[in-house]
């Protein structure tokens, strides 16, 4: 190859390298505008309602009644509703899903782990629907047969659900997490006279804890974020739970079933998007932890 040729073969590939470069820069832009708009319109539809009632009357008012004169908007029974199904979810969801990464990455043989993996992720693509409509007709008369319950759509009912969504993210991230720690390490830990369970525990884990705690905190903020699932399975009721047996109605849930019926901008149009205001404000919150916890306990392999 001449000197000519092999400085225009250069060229192209910087050529392209930067098409390439500019590319993603646009899409990124796109993204982050989009996101950025969405933000405004939900703040711009949502923040009027204050207008009318108070933020600490909003936040922390125990009624809603938004067709009542006055209506009442108060949302602390839906964001404890939100709250506690997600909190109960993750209790169910979090040992389950390390559970299963542990087992894929470290004990399976490489025929299980070929056909389990791809099993998991094909279980977190199905639609929200069916694990709602799942949950209405089978978990809810079996909670009621065998529970002696008033009615099978509550709070314990939409805990299980989500915390079957749930499963499927956080172990499939955690698996990834466990498999991408060295060999290496692994192999001084039993050159030094680790077990499996010893060099598990105490190596391949905290190597794997920044993404393991990433897993967790995107597998809660999808469950905090569900809205098909609680709609259909939770009860509807706008009332503080006093046991896991109690019919509860999340945020992501009020928002879907009132929504419908909330004349265009009015005071409860307003209402519901204020509410969508603190499931952002929620998420952000999560994602800031999931993005803390990545960077204080990412492994240095040095």
């Amino acid at each position: 190859m001449t000197k000519k040729t092999l400085q225009s073969v250069l060229n192209i590939h910087n050529i392209s390298d930067r098409m390439v470069k500019y590319i993603f820069a646009v899409v990124g832009f796109l993204s982050v505008s989009f996101l950025f708009l969405i933000m405004i319109f939900l703040f711009k539809e949502g923040l009027p309602v204050f207008d009318v009632v108070s933020v600490k009357d909003f936040l922390l008012g125990t009624s809603w009644y938004p067709t009542s004169e006055p209506p009442k908007f108060g949302t602390l029974p839906l964001i404890i509703a939100s709250l506690s199904v997600t909190f109960i979810a993750a209790i169910f969801a979090v040992p389950f899903s390390l559970g299963i990464a542990i087992y894929l990455s470290e004990l399976a043989p490489s025929f299980v782990r070929e056909i389990v993996k791809p099993a998991i992720e094909l279980i977190a693509s199905i639609p929200s629907v069916i694990i709602g409509f799942f949950g209405m007709v089978v978990i809810a008369p079996f909670l009621q047969d065998h529970m002696d319950i008033d009615t099978g759509l509550n709070l314990f009912n939409a805990s299980i659900m989500l915390a079957f969504m749930a499963i499927p993210t956080i172990a499939s991230i955690s698996e990834d997490a466990l498999s991408s720690v060295p060999v290496s390490l692994k192999e001084a830990s039993y050159a030094l006279g680790a077990n499996r369970w010893q060099t598990i525990i105490h190596i391949t884990m905290p190597a794997a804890l920044s993404g393991i705690w990433t897993a967790i905190i995107l597998g809660i903020a999808r469950v905090l974020g569900e809205t098909m699932v609680v709609l259909m399975v939770a009860g509807g009721a706008t009332t503080f739970p006093t046991s896991l047996f109690d019919p509860v109605r999340p945020l992501t849930a009020n928002i879907a079933a009132e929504m419908a019926e909330a004349s265009y901008r009015s005071d409860h149009y307003f209402a519901l998007f204020a509410i969508g205001i603190i499931l952002f404000i929620l998420t952000m919150f999560f994602n800031i932890i999931a993005n803390y916890l990545s960077m204080k306990y990412k492994f240095k392999y040095h």
